[in-house]
């Protein structure tokens, strides 16, 4: 398949709602392709369908150190988040350049359809949780800069814009 490019920020797709998966598809299988060829590209952790311009609530995540375990995700959602939260540096390839010190619950499990297209849940844990959050996040029209303040938020995307018109 191929690597896709990512929407620039502020897309109105990457602020939309992403649609439900019915069922798992040659096309679905093909658009994990590319989003994992997308994701391997960049490189990153994750990466969720709407970044590269479809509406399906789709999402890949590798956070292995050897990489190829890939989990192909449709329609996640979060059944149990732990109350111990976790920083990490989050960024995005749809605002390149900028990036922000996020917390979120150190563990989740997710219920999402996997490749076989039954219902699986999941536990994650670490950075496989903070990346199945922040594709979460994507899919519900959030950006991972929508958990800071209104001020850093400001200051954050303003600074994406200075670097964006020195290219």
């Amino acid at each position: 398949m191929t690597a896709r490019l990512c929407l620039p920020w502020p897309n109105p797709v990457l602020k939309t709602p992403a649609k439900d998966v019915t069922e798992i598809t040659d096309e679905v299988r093909a658009i994990w392709t590319d989003m994992v060829d997308t994701m391997e590209a960049m490189p990153g952790y994750g990466l969720a369908a709407v970044q590269i311009g479809v509406p399906l609530r789709l999402a890949v995540v590798d956070c292995s150190e050897e990489r190829g375990k890939v989990v192909r995700l449709a329609n996640p959602e979060v059944l149990h988040a732990s109350v111990q939260l976790r920083e990490h540096e989050e960024a995005s390839p749809n605002l390149p350049g900028v990036s922000a010190v996020i917390k979120r619950p150190r563990a989740v499990t997710v219920r999402f359809l996997n490749e076989a297209g039954e219902i699986e849940e999941r536990d994650f844990v670490g950075l496989w949780a903070t990346s199945v959050q922040h594709q979460i996040d994507h899919l519900a029209g959030k950006m991972y800069f929508d958990h800071l303040s209104s001020l850093k938020r400001k200051m954050l995307i303003a600074k994406a814009d200075k670097l964006r018109k020195r290219v």
